[in-house]
C-alpha cells in the first residue's frame, strides 16, 4: 500500500502549483462565447454577507442562449461557478441581471 503524497505540511504537491482560477473572468469569458452580442456581456462581482455574488449581464435577445433550455446552460455555469468556490474556499453565488 502506497503512502498519500504530501509535503511536510500535509499538502498534495500535485496541486500546490495550480492556479485558482478567478471566477468573475470564467463567468464572462464563457458568456461572451454563448452569446451573439459578446460586447454587450457585463459581469460584476460583489461581495454580500460572506459571499462573493456573481451578476452578468447580456443583451436582451441574448437571454435565452444563457438560460439555455429548462436552465442547463445557466445550472452547468453555477454548477462551475460553485466548484471554482470549493477550490478556492470561498462561497459564490451566480445571478443573472434582466
Amino acid at each position: 500500500m502506497t503512502e498519500p503524497a504530501t509535503d511536510s505540511r500535509g499538502n498534495d504537491p500535485r496541486t500546490a502549483d495550480v492556479r485558482t482560477p478567478d471566477t468573475r473572468t470564467l463567468v464572462e469569458q464563457i458568456a461572451k462565447s454563448l452569446v451573439d452580442a459578446p460586447d454587450e456581456v457585463l459581469v460584476y462581482q460583489v461581495d454580500e454577507d460572506g459571499e462573493t455574488v456573481i451578476e452578468l449581464e447580456v443583451a436582451p435577445d441574448d437571454m435565452g442562449k444563457v438560460i439555455g433550455k429548462n436552465g442547463r446552460t445557466v445550472r452547468a455555469l453555477r454548477c462551475l461557478v460553485n466548484a471554482t468556490g470549493i477550490r478556492s474556499q470561498k462561497r459564490y453565488a451566480l445571478e443573472i441581471l434582466e
